[in-house]
Protein backbone atom coordinates (compact mmCIF):
# COMPACT_ATOMS: atom_id res chain seq x y z
CA UNK A 1 0.00 0.00 0.00
CA UNK A 2 2.86 2.71 1.17
CA UNK A 3 4.25 1.84 -2.35
CA UNK A 4 1.70 2.81 -4.13
CA UNK A 5 1.37 5.84 -2.90
CA UNK A 6 4.86 6.47 -2.97
CA UNK A 7 4.85 6.03 -6.72
CA UNK A 8 1.54 8.40 -7.07
CA UNK A 9 3.53 10.88 -5.02
CA UNK A 10 6.22 10.65 -7.43
CA UNK A 11 4.51 10.76 -10.11
CA UNK A 12 2.32 14.32 -9.56
CA UNK A 13 5.67 15.47 -8.23
CA UNK A 14 7.19 14.79 -11.95
CA UNK A 15 4.25 15.58 -13.55
CA UNK A 16 3.78 19.15 -11.46
CA UNK A 17 7.47 19.96 -12.24
CA UNK A 18 7.51 19.57 -16.10
CA UNK A 19 4.48 21.73 -16.60
CA UNK A 20 6.41 24.33 -14.26
CA UNK A 21 9.12 23.62 -16.70
CA UNK A 22 7.12 23.90 -19.32
CA UNK A 23 5.30 27.21 -18.26
CA UNK A 24 7.62 29.20 -16.37
CA UNK A 25 9.96 30.48 -18.57
CA UNK A 26 7.40 31.90 -20.62
CA UNK A 27 5.48 33.85 -17.79
CA UNK A 28 5.39 37.10 -16.56
CA UNK A 29 7.46 35.58 -13.45
CA UNK A 30 10.12 34.49 -15.40
CA UNK A 31 10.69 38.10 -17.03
CA UNK A 32 10.49 40.21 -13.94
CA UNK A 33 12.51 38.63 -11.03
CA UNK A 34 14.87 39.16 -8.39
CA UNK A 35 18.09 38.46 -10.09
CA UNK A 36 17.63 40.34 -13.24
CA UNK A 37 17.22 43.68 -11.49
CA UNK A 38 20.85 42.87 -9.49
CA UNK A 39 22.44 41.87 -12.37
CA UNK A 40 21.15 43.67 -15.38
CA UNK A 41 23.68 41.74 -17.62
CA UNK A 42 22.47 38.00 -16.66
CA UNK A 43 18.50 39.88 -18.76
CA UNK A 44 20.53 38.69 -21.89
CA UNK A 45 21.21 35.24 -21.31
CA UNK A 46 18.24 34.64 -19.31
CA UNK A 47 15.73 36.43 -21.88
CA UNK A 48 17.13 34.43 -24.63
CA UNK A 49 14.49 32.29 -26.37
CA UNK A 50 16.58 29.36 -27.37
CA UNK A 51 17.00 28.90 -23.14
CA UNK A 52 13.79 29.18 -22.71
CA UNK A 53 13.03 26.49 -25.32
CA UNK A 54 15.55 24.37 -23.80
CA UNK A 55 14.30 24.89 -20.23
CA UNK A 56 10.59 24.32 -21.81
CA UNK A 57 11.87 21.12 -23.27
CA UNK A 58 13.34 19.36 -20.15
CA UNK A 59 10.15 20.25 -18.71
CA UNK A 60 8.25 18.36 -21.59
CA UNK A 61 10.82 15.80 -20.91
CA UNK A 62 9.84 15.34 -17.29
CA UNK A 63 5.91 15.38 -18.59
CA UNK A 64 6.77 12.16 -20.87
CA UNK A 65 8.18 10.91 -18.26
CA UNK A 66 5.41 10.41 -15.53
CA UNK A 67 3.11 9.25 -18.38
CA UNK A 68 5.57 6.71 -19.32
CA UNK A 69 5.55 5.70 -15.61
CA UNK A 70 1.83 5.73 -15.09
CA UNK A 71 1.58 4.25 -18.36
CA UNK A 72 4.10 1.36 -17.37
CA UNK A 73 2.45 0.64 -13.94
CA UNK A 74 5.66 -1.21 -12.87
CA UNK A 75 6.88 -0.26 -8.74
CA UNK A 76 9.23 2.74 -9.47
CA UNK A 77 10.53 2.55 -5.64
CA UNK A 78 12.32 -1.24 -5.39
CA UNK A 79 11.91 -2.33 -1.37
CA UNK A 80 14.16 -4.67 0.05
Amino acid sequence: MMNRVLRVVLLLLWLELGLALILVPWSEVWDMNYFLYQYPALALFVKNPFLRGAISGLGLMNVLFALEAFRRRTAIVETR
